[in-house]
């Protein structure tokens, strides 16, 4: 059944932010005088909240120290990191293909809404997105299935007629809890086994927008 309602992850989905997140992380642990870790460990990052990442990274549960280290991360993403992004190939064609069926869109992501304002305006994706959501700088909606459900009963949609269209296992598991339709991306920063419970997986943007239509 087509989805009426199409709300999509950012980082890893639509765009690739790896470089400004990667640099941000380590400017962040430079500054705390923590050694930087492996390229992998850094792509591990995409996706999750800063609040989870930083927690792994410090090996630490101390607040006061998770918070300077993410105050420290926006320092340098906020002023660069958040320009250091590419759009996915394929991205802007299946957004204007997909906006013509007459889907709502919406951007659903644990970056925090600020930022992803500005990298959805910076792409000219809010000439199909309706509007962006995104965690907030307290970390209330740092979890996404609360984020998703705040957005699903801002907007007044129906569960049953929407897809989240993500790259991540947190993705699929907010649309779950939500009762939406998940749609796992396989070009980002999830393995098809994080995505393994999603209604759909697509490998290409074509596929995504098959898939959402």
């Amino acid at each position: 059944m087509a989805a009426r309602t199409l709300l999509f992850d950012l980082d890893g989905t639509l765009s690739d932010n790896f470089a400004g997140i990667a640099a941000s992380i380590c400017h962040a642990l430079e500054r705390l005088d923590v050694a930087a870790p492996d390229a992998a460990v850094l792509r591990s990052c995409v996706g999750p909240p800063l609040r989870e990442s930083f927690a792994q990274l410090l090996a630490t549960n101390d607040h006061a120290l998770i918070e300077r280290a993410i105050a420290l991360y926006r320092e340098r993403f906020s002023a660069s990191g958040w320009r250091e992004n590419v759009v996915y190939d394929g991205i802007d064609d299946a957004l204007r293909a997909l906006s013509a069926t007459g889907a709502r869109m919406f951007i659903c992501t644990a970056k925090p809404e600020a930022f992803a304002r500005r990298i959805a305006e910076h792409f000219g994706f809010d000439a199909w997105i309706e509007r962006v959501y995104g965690a907030d700088f307290a970390g209330h909606y740092d979890d996404k299935a609360r984020l998703m459900a705040h957005l699903l009963a801002t907007e007044r949609v129906d569960p049953a007629q929407a897809a989240m269209i993500g790259d991540r296992g947190k993705d699929i598991r907010a649309a779950r809890a939500n009762g939406v339709r998940a749609i796992g991306v396989l070009w980002g920063y999830g393995s098809r086994e994080e995505l393994a419970d999603a209604d759909a997986w697509v490998a290409t943007t074509r596929e995504m927008t098959a898939a959402a239509a």
